[in-house]
């Protein structure tokens, strides 16, 4: 039977439970390493795609595996997007699908980055598990003529420190992880152009508010950081100036190093 479709708690609600709970605990000492299980936790909750034996939250079931069927890719897997069913890559470019899982799936060619799978607006009308959701799982991608520097950025940006974290315990998934970082890289700084230009339906989403030379940036200076390449170092140093990597948003940058 379908489902009916019903409209979400609206944001103020959310927005006020939220303070509360701040006023609330804000004498309270935090235990932290409580706060990241549960935020790990919470990311276990979000996984979309065929789930792992060791699933924690057992109350998810797989969901997601037609994803890409349409446009003739294979786009399973990865995490939603804070507790609705859209995969956003650029979400923040490490819980974005197509950040560190699925890396493969999602940068289908070396100019090619699928960027969303799903649609915000009908989405988010919708209260649904997963497992039941009936609305459109529509991909959308970035290319040559579509292009979108700031999420190939931040996505070789997330690739290139992943990479970095699974050197020892998993070498060649690390190799791979470097290998797309560096393929993104020289595909966003080569095609340039902002990816909601693109892909008009993130703008109310995730917009490219500051532009894509940050995320460039950003990028060239984790490739330095995962391969010791003077070369990322060099082009960050000699574009920081035109692309806004000094001033007010220099903290962005530096983050990096």
């Amino acid at each position: 039977m379908k489902r009916q479709c019903r409209p979400r708690i609206p944001h103020w609600i959310t927005s006020f439970a939220f303070m509360a709970c701040i006023v609330f605990v804000g004498s309270i000492d935090f235990d932290y390493g409580d706060a990241l299980s549960k935020s790990l936790l919470y990311f276990e909750a979000q996984r979309s795609g065929r789930l792992p034996y060791n699933q924690r939250v057992t109350w998810r079931d797989h969901s997601g595996l037609t994803d890409g069927l349409e446009q003739g890719v294979d786009l399973v897997g990865g995490y939603y997007d804070a507790g609705d069913h859209v995969k956003f890559g650029a979400a923040d470019g490490v819980h974005g699908y197509d950040a560190v899982v699925g890396c493969d799936r999602a940068h289908t060619s070396p100019n090619v980055l699928w960027a969303e799978v799903g649609d915000g607006d009908t989405d988010h009308y919708c209260w649904q598990r997963p497992e039941d959701m009936t609305t459109s799982r529509q991909a959308y991608k970035v290319d040559p003529d579509n292009p979108g520097s700031d999420i190939a950025g931040e996505t070789a940006a997330a690739m290139a420190a992943a990479s970095i974290v699974f050197r020892r315990s998993n070498p060649h998934y690390s190799h791979l992880l470097l290998h797309h970082a560096q393929q993104l890289f020289e595909f966003g700084d080569k095609y340039r152009g902002r990816y909601d230009e693109s892909v008009a339906e993130v703008k109310s989403y995730y917009g490219s508010v500051s532009g894509y030379e940050d995320e460039l940036l950003w990028a060239a200076l984790w490739l330095h950081r995962a391969t010791d390449d003077e070369y990322y170092l060099e082009y960050a140093i000699s574009n920081a100036n035109q692309m806004g990597g000094v001033g007010l948003g220099d903290e962005r940058v530096q983050l990096g190093r």
